[in-house]
């Protein structure tokens, strides 16, 4: 598939260091135009359990990590002399992998299952998130469907509710897990740098 092809190519011309460091497998991606990417994978599963980016900014300046998969890195705006975090009951989003799903727990959220509505939207590609209260809304990217040209779809989601916690659940069609063994495949052959400090967001 041309989505897949792209991907993997993108990845194979970048410029690439690669760290094996407590147990994880880190790589950092430089890409033809600036933009930067890092991964990590668990060297016991072989799953990819964080994914980075830093892309260029349009107005010149450094940009920011944006996390696409893993634990979000914490939000804090800093003043002159006060440190103003978000809320520790606000809602929020972290996505990660398992070896057939694609999984995304938004945690703070109180309300029983039956109020929720998790639907596929294959127009915008992407999942939408509602509640029948009309207290949270969200959209969630699914770039792994993109990456291979599909939309999602209704029937592979799944959705359970506990501990203040919605669980969302992706099953991951044959075509993304071919285009993540061949991603695995390409990981597997890089050259282990030492400690330098190079792959870390």
């Amino acid at each position: 598939m041309a989505g897949e092809n792209n991907w993997l190519d993108m990845l194979k011309k970048a410029e690439k260091v690669c760290l094996d460091k407590d147990g994880y497998r880190k790589v950092h991606y430089r890409f033809d135009g600036g933009n930067e990417m890092v991964e990590e994978y668990n060297l016991q599963t072989n799953v990819l359990t964080r994914r980075a980016w830093k892309r260029v900014q349009t107005i010149g300046g450094q940009g920011t990590w944006e996390v696409e998969l893993g634990d979000p890195e914490p939000s804090t705006l800093t003043s002159t002399n006060l440190e103003i975090k978000e809320s520790s009951v606000t809602p929020f989003v972290t996505k990660r992998l398992t070896k057939s799903n694609i999984e995304w727990r938004i945690r703070n959220l109180p309300y029983p299952l039956a109020m929720y509505s998790v639907t596929a939207d294959p127009e915008n590609m992407n999942i939408t998130v509602r509640t029948s209260n009309k207290k949270y809304f969200k959209v969630l990217p699914v770039p792994d469907l993109q990456r291979v040209g599909l939309q999602p779809t209704q029937k592979n989601i799944s959705v359970t509710h506990q501990y203040n916690t919605l669980i969302i659940t992706y099953l991951k069609p044959q075509q993304v897990l071919l285009l993540e063994k061949n991603v695995l495949d390409e990981v597997k052959k890089l050259k282990t740098a030492k400690d330098d400090g190079q792959c870390n967001p």
